[in-house]
């Protein structure tokens, strides 16, 4: 288990260097052009960065309500498993925790 943590890291590390490497060749600056006319000039690494946290955040928000919605079924069961459980079991006959 302790050299697939060793990998894992590893191949953080790497992805890390390359992408920074890849920053690095990347500082020309560009130019956005958006409606009516307007630009924007900056860096590319900068352009890039944005794009990528832009979609994460959209991808983040994809997910987000199937996440609410699972959370909410997983509270709902455990609701009723505990009132199914306190249906069948008097609280001075509980089972003994097992191993």
């Amino acid at each position: 288990m302790k050299l697939i943590t060793q990998l894992s890291w590893l191949l953080r590390v790497l992805l890390f260097l390359a992408v920074f490497a890849f920053a690095l060749m990347n500082t020309g600056p560009v130019t956005l052009r958006f409606f009516l006319g307007q630009t924007w000039e900056t860096p590319m690494i900068l352009v890039l960065l944005l794009a990528f946290a832009f979609g994460a955040a959209i991808g983040v928000l994809a997910c987000l309500s199937r996440m609410l919605g699972q959370r909410r079924e997983i509270h709902k069961l455990e609701r009723e498993l505990r009132t199914a459980g306190e249906r069948t079991l008097p609280h001075d006959r509980a089972l003994p925790p097992q191993a």
